[in-house]
């Protein structure tokens, strides 16, 4: 599929033709270099890849720098591959647009890293609902996982098994969501619902 790279900015609200009100999210996105094109013949497998924000070039190595200048652009913070692009008259410097990939009422799909949560207990990373009251001694356990299930056979905790651990942090998709409106102007795009991920952090839109 092909897209483009942004950051989200944070969330608002409109209104449609009918007077509804509606959240929406309000996403940056720069004008996207293409760095590389790969094609069958020499990679294996087609895409493109983009590149967006500026980067300081003293924290960049001079291979990276190399792979930039080939462009014809300045060090870039985001580098992502996208598929589904026509590659047609696409050249290495060329720059992409908001409007050259998206259009209002069109549906997207957002990838973004959730919000990270730290080490959490059962309760706040899986819902559980704790033991139980604080009833026949136990006046320490309401939030507590209860019995793992295993005994002498097998002796051990089964992989995968629903405990405390780190809660967030992980890649996640939001399908299908709304192109409400485009600021060309602002290289501003706002689309229905949240995205992953706090405010001020990179996320990939995808067309549908």
């Amino acid at each position: 599929m092909s897209g483009l790279i942004g950051k989200k900015i944070g969330m608002t609200n409109m209104y449609d033709a009918d007077g509804r009100n509606f959240a929406v999210t309000v996403i940056e996105v720069e004008p996207c270099v293409v760095t590389q094109i790969k094609t069958e013949e020499t990679d294996g497998y087609e895409a493109v890849q983009l590149a967006a924000f500026d980067k300081k070039a003293k924290n960049v190595s001079k291979q990276v720098i190399g792979h930039f200048e080939k462009a014809g652009t300045s060090p870039k913070e985001y580098v992502k591959e996208f598929k589904g692009f026509d590659t047609e008259g696409l050249e290495l410097g060329d720059e992409l647009n908001i409007e050259d990939i998206f259009t209002v009422g069109s549906s997207v799909d957002v990838v973004g890293v959730t919000k990270g949560r730290g080490f959490t207990g059962v309760v706040k990373r899986h819902g559980f609902s704790g033991v139980g009251e604080a009833t026949h001694g136990q006046h320490d356990r309401q939030r507590h996982p209860g019995s793992i299930g295993q005994a002498s056979d097998p002796a051990r905790v089964f992989k995968g098994i629903k405990m405390a651990g780190r809660s967030g942090n992980e890649r996640a998709k939001i399908k299908n969501l709304t192109v409400a409106k485009i600021l060309p102007e602002s290289n501003m795009i706002m689309v229905t619902g949240s995205v992953p991920g706090p405010n001020g952090r990179v996320v990939e839109i995808y067309n549908r």
